[in-house]
């Protein structure tokens, strides 16, 4: 009912720049939090940055500073502007939001998108 897409991943140097990009689509009444999280290999997989539907935002620690997460409603679509990047960084980058279905209010459902790779060479 509800897709995640997510691009913008790819190779860059360390110190380099990456936007991340993720639309949703489907049956969307309304989106509430969107997130951005990810998974490097042989770790788990952990929050980088969420935004609200309002626009209040929230940070890892090691990413503040260097990452914005922002969002258009409009088009449903959560960025995530990854500047500074380092060599840590490198992880595969989901794209996750909680979503109203049309005809299935109030109720909310936990989406995730396919994932999409970011690798930052030294």
């Amino acid at each position: 009912q509800v897709q995640l897409v997510e691009s913008g991943g790819g190779l860059v140097q360390a110190g380099g720049s990456l936007r991340l990009s993720c639309a949703a689509s489907g049956s969307i009444f309304s989106i509430n939090d969107m997130a951005w999280y990810r998974q490097a290999p042989g770790k788990q997989r952990e929050l980088v940055a969420g935004i609200s539907s309002g626009g209040s935002t929230n940070y890892a620690d090691s990413v503040k500073g260097r990452f914005t997460i922002s969002r258009d409603n409009a088009k449903n679509t959560v960025y995530l502007q990854m500047n500074s990047l380092k060599p840590e960084d490198t992880a595969v980058y989901y794209c996750n939001a909680g979503v109203r279905v049309i005809g299935a209010a109030p109720y909310e459902y936990d989406y995730w998108g396919q994932g999409t790779q970011v690798t930052v060479s030294s």
